[in-house]
């Protein structure tokens, strides 16, 4: 066979066979994890419902997938070898900033559904506050709302059209709120919004993001979205390494194609939603979605056992010389600290549909897939975010049960230890909070001072209470080999 004959095809809808479904969704946040979550779940439902999907910050995504029609290659990596299925749920693909095209999907009748994955950083929450609050603060939010003003001022959120070049706005939260004005400016169907992100409570999250930049706007549009727009809340559980170029010639090798985009994931998926879908939805339960009328202990068991190890590993593992989650695990100490963390977490987790001792059974088996490279400096991003979410609520549980919950602490001590490490190093801190963070580094002492300062940075009152200071700062330096 000549070299030519063997060169992989390109991947598109014309090689694959099959016409595009029709756009009933929109997703916001296109990357890796949406492709291999909601997506194919959505794939899966047999329902026919396509996805139009918009980048977040880079319109590399939009750009890849779009030379594919939305086509991409889902690697499916178990212990034992790949499996390649190709994905068509996306039959879109646009960069985040395009609002015209925005604006006119959310305003279609046929469209039902927005779903999100922006990180916890996007939704640019205020911290400290006792419910979700838009950061009025940030200077991002307060770029997006004098866009916003001046827009809307000039009456174009009560036009549904091609008017919105002129709009620059970064955040996910005030892209879709011209959406929604253009759709309320329509005949104002209803329709459900889902947050697919790492969060306690991510649909009340969604919400005060969106609403808090209408009710600077205008407080009729914010009652439209109130009486019209549900928030559904998710738990969400799939890991999703980042693609490597060896992966995109698995791809070719495998299937013949060739995939500029492809993504990897492991077996399991997890996808379980508590609220209402005023507009309809895909039967996503027909791929294992599970539909319930309480989803926080799910969304404890998830955050706290899964992200919560997750979050352990990626500092600790990291100060012993680690670089992916499953080298993390297979050391022993490491391994005892996890275990330690579990047993905090599970004397909380006692609802029985939960069957805590089964999920860590099987956490301890994807943690362990040697196949699944996910790096470890990869999750430690954000990390004064995610310990509020996953490591402080643990913490606060063992105080109100008397114990002392210093297994709860460990993250929290190695995030301490892994960011002077970093400020020693000279290495960039990404975190959401690293202004605050970088100030508190600039002293590298490990003294107890720069321990209340980083805790202070991560939550106030923790670092108010001196057993909890006492608790993280013992436990400091007893990361390294």
């Amino acid at each position: 066979m000549s070299t030519q004959e063997n060169k992989p095809q390109m991947l598109n809808r014309s090689a694959q066979g099959g016409s595009p479904a029709e756009v009933r969704m929109v997703h916001i946040g296109l990357g890796a994890f949406h492709r291999a979550h909601q997506a194919w779940y959505t794939a899966h439902s047999g329902d026919g419902w396509g996805i139009a999907a918009f980048t977040g910050r880079s319109a590399t995504a939009a750009t890849e997938l779009a030379a594919q029609d939305g086509l991409y290659t889902l690697i499916e990596r178990g212990a034992d070898g790949d499996s390649f299925e190709v994905v068509d749920s996306i039959v879109q693909a646009h960069d985040g900033a395009d609002l015209n095209t925005l604006s006119t999907l959310l305003a279609n009748p046929n469209t039902a559904i927005v779903t999100l994955t922006i990180t916890e950083a996007g939704y640019k929450m205020a911290s400290g506050a006792n419910e979700p609050t838009l950061d009025l603060s940030d200077p991002v939010v307060g770029e997006d709302l004098t866009v916003l003003r001046e827009h809307y001022e000039s009456g174009i959120f009560a036009r549904s059209s091609d008017d919105f070049d002129s709009l620059i706005l970064a955040t996910a939260g005030a892209r879709v709120l011209v959406g929604l004005a253009s759709r309320r400016a329509g005949d104002g169907w209803p329709l459900a919004i889902v947050s697919c992100d790492n969060l306690p409570g991510n649909g009340a999250i969604a919400k005060a993001s969106i609403l808090g930049f209408a009710k600077e706007i205008d407080p009729s549009l914010t009652s439209w979205i109130e009486s019209n727009v549900s928030f559904v809340d998710t738990s969400i559980d799939r890991i999703t390494p980042r693609t490597t170029e060896a992966d995109r010639a698995a791809v070719a090798d495998g299937t013949g194609f060739h995939d500029a985009s492809p993504v990897v994931t492991e077996p399991f998926s997890s996808w379980v939603l508590q609220g209402d879908f005023p507009a309809g939805r895909p039967a996503w339960e027909k791929a294992g979605a599970l539909f319930v009328e309480d989803l926080e202990p799910f969304e404890r068991r998830k955050l706290w056992l899964l992200n919560g190890a997750h979050t352990l590993m990626a500092y600790a593992g990291q100060l012993r010389g680690h670089q992916t989650v499953a080298q993390a695990l297979a050391d022993p100490q490491i391994n005892r600290w996890v275990m330690q963390f579990w047993d905090a977490a599970a004397n909380h987790l006692n609802e029985p549909v939960l069957d805590v001792p089964a999920y860590r059974e099987a956490l301890r088996e994807r943690f362990s897939n040697p196949r699944i490279a996910h790096y470890l400096a990869q999750i430690g991003m954000d990390g004064s975010l995610k310990l509020a979410a996953r490591a402080i609520p643990v913490y606060r549980a063992e105080q109100s049960a008397g114990r002392d919950g210093a297994a709860a602490l460990l993250p929290i001590a190695a995030w301490c230890d892994q960011l002077t490490a970093q400020a020693r190093a000279k290495v960039a801190v990404q975190d959401a909070q690293s202004a605050a963070l970088n100030s508190v580094l600039e002293d590298t002492s490990d003294s107890r001072e720069q321990t209340i300062a980083l805790l202070n940075v991560l939550d106030s009152q923790l670092a108010a209470e001196a057993q909890a200071v006492d608790g993280v700062h013992q436990l400091r330096n007893g990361f390294t080999n």
